[in-house]
């Protein structure tokens, strides 16, 4: 329910009890969040993340009551640390001539000596450490706490009591200070995780059903034991493999190492696994794929580190492993950035992304924004989906963030005039394009018009508003295309390279494969296909296809943009091609079927304008492709048009385009030599 307190800010009340169907809003809350008051008379309080949430000053009896008893505890151990130093240092001689005189010195001193203790714990905040998930980082601040007051007694040892406290009992002291005060934490930490810990405490005994294996034996494996162990949700632990012959037979905090990777299956037979967690953040590219590939054969719940950053953290982790996605399947190496270069010419500028709502421009939009543009122009038709991304970017950096989202067309002249008059961009990514290749074999027409036209449209305005980067998205179907849609892009890659050498304008192409997860890509439809029982469909069992990730994508789209060779075409690496009949049967294992056992695979034959096998280089291009200084992009030569040619082939493919008909079809068979129309097929 939702009142209007005297300020005009909104007050959240929950009037009922809270259940996966009955509940406040999660969206209201965070909506009504930024409110500073919560109710009629009340003290203000703080948000966090989003979500209302309790005054942190405000403590309970039992939290204080705890607390106060630390404290007592605390103090009991540090008079005895230092009497019992004392006595170490006098060797236990208690009947030397000078021990009743120390003995009373330091009784005098010891109540300073605490309190300089207990006011460091305070302060350093001993008491707010959640020792059940205490880790390295937790013992190396006691180890802070307890060497500034020992600074302190030793300097006013010196200067004031003069020798009732010697150096080495001081030492000792703090060293027994150490070892009480937080091996008394870590032993109620290890009781309250003992069975008997966990009969006191109520915690329901773990579910014999879900026992699971842990996948790497090191740092983040060890993380990931404790992270179960803290979190009954993910099961219990019972047993580790990994490929360090060091490792076999040893033990990680109570759970064995039993086994290497390729050993996977037969240890999930053997301990009736429930659930595997695979925790070796270094696994990458063929290496993570094929340990996949062993997880799932085991029809196991398969997850993995969601963000291996959070390793060795020692905080408590509600979402410390997530599902496998299809992106993990086609691993590759981690992208290296230059960030220098990218930023030379992004940092301060103003930077237009057009299809900026779609699936590889919003990525750029993301990545663009990691470096601080001036302003950052989002230029789409489809309003929804860049609006999610307006929404998204402020989410993550503020509503403040310079970022504008543009509704609009590239076939519209005068709107691209008024956008690069109104906001001056300097850098332009071209994202925008029809791409789904059955539906322009279709509509070609509509390809011509929004690929080619647009582009060209882009580039003039580009050019005649001084800008001073232009970076085109191509693709390997514009390689020897089959399609109109590959045919269109050719042209455009053709359009980048007359523009480069007539305008003073940078102008660039990027071509790259298909790319996992964007709108209408294979794998959502097989994933879709596979929920709702099967079949599987495919095109042909020979099919071949390059992947790469969005992020991925869009990274090497902004390293090529700061190489700029003008009328350069760059070439990202994509590794060997998949074939797409093994990407379904690993999506069907994942899925938890068997493939042509309980999930049927079906052929439907190659669909109009379709390759069984991308290109990513032309005949011409394949001896002549050069190396760029980044190790995944490489540049194919430039190829001589007839610009006079080229252009008056260009106003025919325009007048054409007013009609659609095979007459379009055959003005782009003249303009491209190597396009092999299959626009047939669609005749009946």
């Amino acid at each position: 329910m939702i009142f209007q307190n005297p300020p005009g800010n909104a007050i959240l009340l929950d009037t009922g009890p809270r259940n996966e169907y009955n509940t406040m809003d999660i969206m209201a809350q965070k909506a009504l969040c930024c409110g500073k008051q919560t109710g009629v008379g009340q003290a203000p309080r703080r948000c966090k993340r989003g979500f209302f949430v309790k005054d942190t000053k405000k403590f309970k009896p039992q939290v204080l009551l705890r607390r106060a008893i630390l404290v007592v505890l605390d103090a009991a151990l540090i008079l005895f640390s230092f009497y019992f130093a004392l006595l170490l240092r006098a060797d236990g001689a208690v009947e030397a001539t000078w021990w009743p005189h120390n003995r009373a010195l330091l009784y005098e001193n010891l109540p300073w000596i605490t309190a300089l203790y207990l006011i460091s714990f305070l302060v350093g905040g001993l008491y707010s450490i959640l020792w059940k998930y205490a880790g390295e980082r937790d013992l190396i601040r006691l180890g802070g706490m307890i060497a500034v007051p020992t600074v302190v007694v030793y300097f006013v040892n010196h200067g004031l009591i003069h020798g009732v406290l010697f150096d080495s009992a001081n030492a000792m002291a703090a060293v027994l200070i150490f070892l009480l005060v937080g091996g008394s934490r870590l032993a109620w930490r290890l009781f309250l995780n003992h069975p008997l810990g966990e009969r006191l405490r109520g915690v329901p005994a773990k579910d014999p059903n879900r026992p699971v294996l842990i996948v790497g034996a090191g740092e983040a494996g060890a993380w990931a034991i404790n992270v179960c162990k803290s979190n009954e949700s993910y099961g219990h632990p019972v047993v580790a493999v990994d490929d360090d012959p060091a490792k076999f037979g040893q033990t990680i905090h109570g759970v064995p190492v039993r086994g290497t990777l390729e050993q996977i299956p037969q240890v999930c037979a053997k301990y009736n696994i429930h659930s595997i967690i695979i925790a070796i953040p270094t696994l990458r590219g063929s290496k993570l794929n094929h340990v996949i590939d062993l997880c799932v054969s085991t029809h196991c719940a398969v997850q993995i580190l969601s963000d291996p950053q959070l390793v060795g953290t020692g905080a408590p982790q509600q979402a410390a492993f997530r599902e496998l996605n299809t992106a993990d399947f086609l691993s590759r190496a981690e992208v290296t950035l230059d960030t220098k270069k990218i930023s030379s010419y992004l940092t301060g500028k103003t930077v237009l992304v057009t299809g900026g709502g779609g699936s590889i421009g919003s990525e750029l939009c993301r990545q663009v924004m990691r470096f601080q543009p001036g302003k950052l122009l989002i230029f789409d038709i489809y309003e929804n989906c860049a609006y999610e991304l307006l929404m998204e970017l402020q989410q993550k950096y503020g509503r403040d963030i310079p970022v504008t989202v543009l509704i609009g067309s590239i076939r519209d002249k005068k709107r691209l005039d008024e956008v690069f008059e109104t906001y001056h961009p300097t850098v332009v990514f071209h994202a925008a394009a029809h791409k789904h290749v059955p539906l322009m074999e279709v509509s070609p027409a509509e390809a011509v018009k929004n690929n080619v036209l647009g582009t060209k449209n882009l580039l003039t305005s580009a050019s005649e508003h001084g800008v001073e980067r232009f970076v085109q998205l191509s693709t390997d179907k514009a390689v020897n295309p089959t399609s109109v849609m590959g045919c269109t892009k050719r042209i455009c890659e053709m359009l980048i390279q007359t523009f480069a050498g007539n305008t003073d304008m940078k102008c660039v192409a990027v071509r790259f494969g298909n790319v996992l997860g964007s709108h209408g890509s294979v794998i959502p439809l097989f994933e879709a296909q596979i929920k709702k029982g099967g079949p599987v469909t495919l095109t042909d069992p020979n099919i071949e296809r390059y992947f790469m990730t969005i992020p991925e994508a869009a990274q090497l789209v902004l390293q090529a943009g700061s190489l700029a060779e003008s009328g350069s075409i760059y070439v990202l690496d994509m590794g060997e091609p998949v074939k797409i009949i093994d990407l379904a049967r690993q999506l069907i294992r994942f899925y938890g079927y068997e493939p042509d056992v309980n999930m049927p695979i079906k052929i439907v034959g190659l669909r109009p304008g379709e390759k069984l096998y991308e290109e990513l280089m032309m005949d011409e291009e394949q001896d002549k492709m050069r190396r760029t200084e980044h190790n995944k992009i490489f540049v194919a030569p430039p190829r001589e048009i007839d610009l006079a040619k080229f252009y008056e082939q260009l106003q025919e493919l325009t007048a054409a385009a007013a009609h659609n008909d095979d007459g379009v079809v055959e003005k782009l068979a003249e303009m491209i030599p190597t396009f092999t129309p299959t626009r047939e097929n669609l005749k009946t």
